[in-house]
């Protein structure tokens, strides 16, 4: 028996509904969207009406719509998550991506549940658990190695979904609780004040300077674009991009470039497959340098490296197009790897690393005229973070998919028959009566011609046949009636043979116990229904979540991002040592953070200093 091929998934964010359809036409196998409360994007929440909508559409190629309902939820919530749940799964929905364990002791649908990256996803031993526990799909921490990723789905059965594209937390999601510590805003809750991409002053306990403004926790984008066929061959099936509050040429530019990526691999390795159906063409070419970036870095996929922060700015500074050559009155000329146009967007770094912009007024040849000249100094190095003319592009329509279809017309006994074949093996058959008589010119030119107009329907043509005995004369007419009709059927039978899947069997017993046997404020337990799906799993809640009950001493964030790496000053990897004096503190106008280095697990802790 011949192996079934493995399915891989392009997962695409969408804010609103625009976006979401955006990312169908443009490639996306699957596309997460925020439900109207309780999303880990508060401003990311949409309508059912929306949502409905979005799968209705989304599901005529069988790409699937999960919707994030991932915050942690107050006890006076559950009732209105429940019912908001009903509502998700009667407009259709395909999962539901969720980091309150509560929502498993709730009366809800067999909705399947995809267990959120916030539930901190990084061992073979959690992953197991969620397995077990009946969730559909698991997010993987974004901080997992390729060699970590194969030995979880090694020992796993569960599909595996990984980040390949987007911003990065640099705190373990679901274990950052600054913003939430320093006024209130929970990114567990949504509501994230982002505290990571501030400027700050780096001391030693003695007060010494040792950095001074610099976004010390502010990270590069991710981007493993060359890393997708490791991933598959690592047991990845689900690739996730990042930025449910990207506008929608973000959407566009970079679900574009992972389809063409993905199906480049796919047309060689035969063992994976497409998770869903339809043939994007892209009026433009995708670059994911031309869309919002703070540069780019694999994180931590082979090993630990320098390049993942961006300590200058947490803005974009999109790609580079080349270096300052001379300065001239109102003008400047460059030294270009790319052409610039009228309007573009153009940034570089000041020699005390700020970054400043200008916006381009006219261009000629090599020489820009700047709006303001600016302050530009030869050998600048100059990055373009808005192309006019590619968002021009992207501002149209850009891309069209279509479900490829073999038409054939023949007669029969009373008139002619019309049928319909996909590419997904669906057959469909009209058949209309019509007196034949000869025509009087010929007819070849004039079908095919009327069974190719499939308009603004999801079909294209992909092969006409046309089979009589004779050059019998058949009213166009005739013709355009048999395409509607078929075209309304082959609809109709999209929707029947729409498979949605449903959720595997939930355990509600210690059969499956939790990895530990007891969960402090880590847990993000904020209710009774979470506190007692880890009782039935063998687990006490000794501390309640920390936007329940805030800890005034406990670690604020962990990361595997680390200063003293970052310094050079790393015993383990650099095995160098600094002349200051730990702690390390980090200071931003009132704000001020102490520093704890694990070297046993290689992470930075971060708390708050009462001083």
């Amino acid at each position: 028996m011949k192996k079934r091929s493995r399915k891989i998934e392009l997962l695409s964010p969408a804010k609103d509904l625009i976006c979401g359809i955006e990312a169908v036409k443009h490639g996306a196998d699957a596309v997460y969207i925020g439900a109207p409360k309780f999303s880990a994007r508060s401003a990311a929440g949409n309508t059912m009406e929306d949502i409905r909508s979005l799968c209705e559409y989304a599901h005529t190629f069988d790409v699937r719509i999960y919707v994030a309902l991932n915050t942690i939820l107050k006890e006076c919530e559950l009732s209105q998550a429940e019912e908001l749940i009903h509502q998700i799964y009667d407009a259709g929905a395909d999962a539901l991506i969720i980091q309150d364990m509560g929502i498993t002791r709730l009366d809800i649908p067999p909705i399947p549940l995809h267990a959120s990256t916030q539930t901190d996803n990084r061992t073979l031993e959690k992953v197991k658990f969620l397995e077990s526990a009946g969730f559909s799909q698991v997010v993987l921490a974004r901080e997992l190695s390729l060699k970590e990723i194969k030995t979880i789905a090694g020992e796993t059965t569960v599909p595996l979904e990984v980040f390949i594209h987007g911003a990065l937390c640099v705190s373990y999601s679901g274990h950052c609780y600054i913003s939430a510590a320093l006024n209130g805003r929970s990114a567990n809750r949504g509501e994230c004040a982002q505290y990571c991409r501030l400027p700050y002053t780096m001391v030693d306990t003695d007060g010494k300077e040792i950095i001074r403004d610099k976004h010390l926790l502010s990270l590069k984008d991710m981007n493993r674009s060359s890393h997708l066929e490791a991933l598959m061959d690592a047991g990845i099936s689900s690739f996730k991009i990042e930025g449910r509050l990207k506008d929608v040429s973000y959407v566009k530019n970079i679900t574009a470039y992972y389809r063409k990526q993905i199906d480049d691999i796919l047309s060689r390795r035969t063992e994976y497959s497409r998770a869903s159906i339809g043939q994007s063409k892209f009026t433009f070419e995708p670059a994911p340098e031309k869309s919002f970036n703070r540069g780019f870095t694999p994180f931590f996929l082979h090993e630990r490296s320098k390049d993942i922060t961006s300590f200058d700015t947490p803005k974009s500074i999109g790609e580079k197009v080349g270096v300052v050559k001379e300065m001239k009155g109102n003008s400047f000329t460059i030294s270009g790897i790319k052409p610039l146009h009228n309007g573009d967007g153009l940034v570089y770094f000041t020699k005390q690393g700020k970054l400043e912009g200008f916006r381009v007024n006219s261009v000629d040849t090599n020489r820009i005229f700047p709006l303001e000249m600016p302050s530009l100094q030869p050998k600048t190095i100059l990055y373009r973070n808005f192309d006019q003319a590619f968002e021009k592009q992207l501002s149209k329509p850009s891309a069209e998919r279509r479900i490829k279809v073999d038409i054939k017309l023949e007669e029969n006994a009373f008139g002619f028959t019309l049928i319909f074949t996909s590419q997904c093996g669906t057959h469909i058959m009209v058949a209309e009566p019509f007196k034949k008589e000869k025509a009087q010119l010929e007819q070849l030119d004039n079908i095919k011609g009327q069974l190719l107009k499939l308009g603004n329907t999801p079909f294209e043509a992909s092969n006409i046949e046309v089979l009589m005995s004779d050059n019998w004369f058949i009213p166009s007419s005739l013709l355009a009636d048999m395409r509607r009709k078929a075209v309304d059927k082959l609809m109709s039978n999209r929707k029947i043979r729409y498979s949605k899947e449903f959720a595997g069997k939930r355990s509600s017993c210690n059969s499956y116990p939790y990895p530990d046997n007891q969960l402090t404020y880590l847990g993000n337990v904020s209710n009774s229904r979470a506190e007692e799906f880890y009782r039935l799993h063998n687990t006490e809640v000794t501390e309640t979540a920390f936007e329940v009950s805030p800890q005034k001493e406990a670690p604020l964030m962990f990361s595997k991002h680390c200063l003293r790496y970052s310094q050079g000053w790393c015993p383990v990897y650099q095995q160098n040592k600094s002349t200051y004096k730990e702690p390390f503190y980090l200071l931003y106008k009132d704000v001020r953070l102490r520093l704890q280095f694990d070297c046993k697990a290689c992470r930075m802790i971060i708390y708050t200093d009462p001083k």
